[in-house]
């Protein structure tokens, strides 16, 4: 699966080949320090950052890739995996591969996007709820409208402020696609994040200490101790002097596992979505902070106020990511990406109809 290295960064261990190799492939063109192709440049904007590749002190043949956690940023992420495309095959799979891709999803070609998984979180009862790639799957024609606007409520309310974010960031994308004619891109997805919580009045105690300690290596403090990004990671003490790696390449103590793919040999040919239970943030709430016991009363409208009813001209103030993740499957090409346009659109027209409607 994915894991989450102390620096704040992800670990995606690299597929089997032809997959993994074209992945990084993929990554070492796009951020090459010498690129000056406008249309790869662009494409950064788009995708998590990539440092490179890493391997484990105890386990060197084990590579992974080292990428930016989208999720960093966000006190509590809400994350839905969209695969977009008509196929998820690419040009190159045997019949038999096809047949299996085809079988997964029929609607694929006619929806032009599935979604692979989603987490939630409540404001009320402050925890999250979970699908994973079945209920994607379970979506038709009639009811993939309202699946998707499951991952925009908070169990109080519809956060149209970030649907209309999430509307305006895949238009960006979209327009990079209908301008190129380089990359095709099979099986890829779209990973968006936005913040559940009251983000305005909360800070996160690592921030605070980051703050407080402007010398000290980012993520490190003087002790030893790994500060606690985001709740999908425990805090590692390091008190053994330089086992900090090693405790990496033991499997660090949680899986950053919304976007996962099974990498043992009988599942290299699936798609598996796992949520591992999350350790609560440590947070500095100010005095204006919503808490647990005043979620009810007059509270509950002032969510939906500041949530639900947000204006059209600062949508683009809400805290979302939408980045492009998963490129076993890119492919040089002289046309338009037409199978990911279609999806893209589609998408964006069922989450304008969730915001209109």
């Amino acid at each position: 699966g994915i894991l989450q290295h102390p620096d704040g960064t992800v670990l995606k261990q690299l597929q089997p080949p032809p997959r993994g190799p074209r992945e990084q492939e993929f990554y070492n063109k796009v951020y090459d320090s010498d690129c000056c192709d406008s249309v790869l440049l662009e494409l950064r904007e788009y995708l998590p950052k990539y440092f490179g590749v890493w391997s484990p002190p105890t386990a060197p043949n084990d590579t992974y890739l080292k990428l930016e956690d989208v999720t960093r940023k966000f006190n509590k992420p809400c994350i839905m995996d969209v695969k977009i495309g008509q196929k998820s095959y690419d040009p190159y799979a045997s019949a038999e591969k096809i047949q299996q891709q085809v079988s997964k999803y029929p609607l694929m070609e006619e929806i032009g996007f599935l979604v692979l998984g989603m987490r939630v979180y409540h404001v009320s009862s402050d925890s999250y709820e979970t699908q994973n790639q079945h209920y994607g799957r379970s979506l038709t024609k009639e009811t993939v409208r309202d699946g998707i606007s499951k991952f925009f409520h908070n169990g109080c309310c519809l956060r149209k402020d970030a649907i209309a974010a999430s509307i305006q960031k895949i238009e960006k994308i979209l327009a990079w696609f209908e301008g190129q004619k380089q990359l095709n891109f099979y099986a890829s997805s779209l990973l968006f994040v936005y913040e559940g919580s009251c983000q305005a009045t909360t800070v996160r105690l690592s921030d605070v200490t980051l703050a407080e300690k402007r010398g000290v290596p980012k993520g490190l403090l003087s002790g030893g101790d790994i500060l606690e990004y985001n709740n999908n990671i425990h805090v590692i003490n390091s008190t053994e002097n330089g086992k900090i790696e090693a405790s990496v390449s033991k499997g660090l103590s949680k899986f950053y596992a919304l976007h996962k793919k099974a990498y043992a040999k009988r599942h290299h040919s699936q798609l598996s979505l796992k949520v591992e239970n999350l350790e609560q943030d440590n947070v500095w709430k100010s005095s204006t902070c919503i808490t647990q016991e005043h979620l009810n009363g007059n509270v509950i409208p002032q969510l939906e106020k500041v949530f639900c009813h947000m204006p059209a001209e600062i949508k683009e103030s809400a805290n979302v990511e939408v980045r492009m993740i998963d490129f076993a499957h890119v492919f040089p090409s002289n046309t338009k990406d037409e199978g990911y346009i279609y999806g893209l659109k589609n998408l964006i027209t069922v989450l304008q109809n969730i915001l209109d409607n």
